[in-house]
């Protein structure tokens, strides 16, 4: 069981096509594998932007877009983690409509992982945003293991719940990935630094959380700051991004995990 991990987080900006966004989620896992990494993260929603409706895009796991990211994960010999939407359930307006709603799902597969999903337990029901209008919350924590260490799964808005992530770390992730689309505005960029810092202190494992790139071109948006960071388990920031679009690079050791652990034992 190999003591370290080489790991990538994709940080760019999806559309709301997702053929256009597949063959950007090959195009980076591919330059992430030339790196020799077994481990790729894309952000929440690669699969299409928050700026189009939810319901319409939505596949099942067993759907075109997740068989492309199962292909593309088998040709680059890499784990890959790719934000998309799963339908859900269907819920009726106040109006009396029905409206049907999607999981926020991310999808593991790959080489070296048994196929695993999360759905996003935490939704986005704040600063005058109501994910909970379009996105059923899931009511699972997950962890699966990559090449021999365990993984734990949360998305975006989780971050803010440090519950989840000592209960990652108490189910034995050593390394817990973090996909977002965490938009911008007044103190987001600060709130983003402080809450992964802190929720790898909670997990007492790296946290690995990958953002949606920022772009002045969004409309609606922008659905990401960047800011793509890695934290090692006591919170201690060891590579970030800037804002733009990027592959983050890096090795991480589970020695770290065991000596936090011994040393502060919280969990």
């Amino acid at each position: 069981m190999s003591g370290s991990l080489r790991l990538a987080g994709c940080q760019w900006t999806s559309t709301d096509d997702p053929t256009a966004n597949l063959a950007r989620i090959d195009e980076l896992t591919g330059r992430a594998a030339q790196a020799g990494v077994r481990l790729v993260v894309h952000p929440e929603a690669a699969m299409a932007s928050f700026a189009g409706r939810l319901d319409t895009v939505a596949e099942p796991l067993d759907g075109r877009f997740a068989d492309g990211v199962r292909a593309l994960a088998e040709r680059h010999g890499v784990a890959v983690v790719v934000g998309m939407f799963t339908p859900a359930d269907a819920i009726t307006t106040p109006d009396g409509r029905e409206r049907s709603r999607v999981h926020n799902t991310l999808l593991v597969t790959g080489p070296g992982t048994t196929e695993t999903s999360y759905r996003k337990i935490h939704l986005y029901d704040a600063f005058g945003n109501r994910e909970s209008d379009n996105v059923a919350p899931g009511d699972e924590v997950v962890t699966v293991e990559v090449g021999g260490w365990q993984v734990g799964l949360a998305t975006c808005y989780d971050v803010r719940f440090a519950d989840h992530f000592t209960a990652l770390g108490r189910a034995g992730a050593q390394v817990v990935v973090l996909p977002a689309s965490w938009g911008d505005g007044p103190g987001k960029a600060s709130q983003w630094d402080l809450l992964t810092r802190a929720r790898a202190h909670d997990a007492q494992a790296w946290i690995l959380a990958v953002g949606q790139a920022w772009t002045a071109e969004s409309v609606s948006g922008p659905y990401g700051i960047g800011r793509s960071v890695l934290a090692d388990p006591t919170g201690e920031v060891r590579a970030r991004l800037g804002g733009g679009e990027d592959v983050l690079v890096a090795e991480i050791d589970r020695e770290s995990v065991e000596r936090t652990r011994a040393s502060i034992p919280i969990l």
